[in-house]
């Protein structure tokens, strides 16, 4: 398998984040790409119930700070796991099923993760449009796995870790999970880091 060369796309991914009442945010979620394996990542139609390859972080404490009609959240060095699930079986409104099957590799943010919300004030008063974010992410620990009669290593396929570009939804799902005051849906690319 061979290595990405720098800046080329390691993956994409979908997920929701899950605030809880004392602060703390988590995001999980499954991968739609990941470079170098050659088999489908879905054991039926594409979603979070049928996906091989899943994500979880550990919990985290958000800090925001606000410029104007821009939200900054500054999230903190943290890591994060990505699993293969042979028998997928997560879902969003369980979060922590996304924690399952077998753990292949887990990455830390290198540094302070900054978001950025874009808001607009309007007659009905101040709504979030958009939010982004980006952060790098260093390869801890990969473990080979087996999937589709093939064997695989993130540390041949993607290398040193990652840097994620993230796009959020603007405003909360209408419906959380027991236990979660808020969710919010995104999606990101990151390209790879090598060297």
């Amino acid at each position: 398998m061979s290595l990405l060369l720098p800046g080329e796309l390691a993956w994409y991914v979908t997920g929701r984040f899950y605030a809880h009442a004392d602060g703390t945010v988590a995001d999980y979620g499954y991968f739609l790409h990941m470079a170098g394996v050659e088999a489908d990542l879905f054991s039926g139609q594409p979603g979070e119930q049928t996906a091989h390859f899943t994500f979880a972080a550990e919990p985290f404490v958000p800090r925001t700070i606000t410029n104007g009609s821009l939200s900054l959240g500054l999230d903190p060095v943290g890591d994060f796991s990505v699993y293969l699930q042979q028998q997928p079986e997560s879902d969003f409104d369980n979060p922590q099923s996304f924690a399952r099957g077998q753990c292949i590799a887990t990455f830390r943010r290198v540094s302070a993760v900054a978001g950025t919300t874009v808001q607009t004030t309007n007659a009905a008063g101040t709504a979030p449009l958009i939010a982004s974010n980006v952060f790098s992410a260093r390869l801890l620990i990969s473990n080979p796995f087996e999937f589709a009669g093939r064997r695989y290593d993130l540390r041949y396929q993607i290398g040193k870790g990652v840097t994620q570009f993230g796009i959020a939804a603007a405003a909360p799902l209408p419906q959380t999970p027991k236990n979660y005051s808020a969710v919010v849906a995104f999606s990101g690319s990151a390209i790879a880091l090598v060297g």
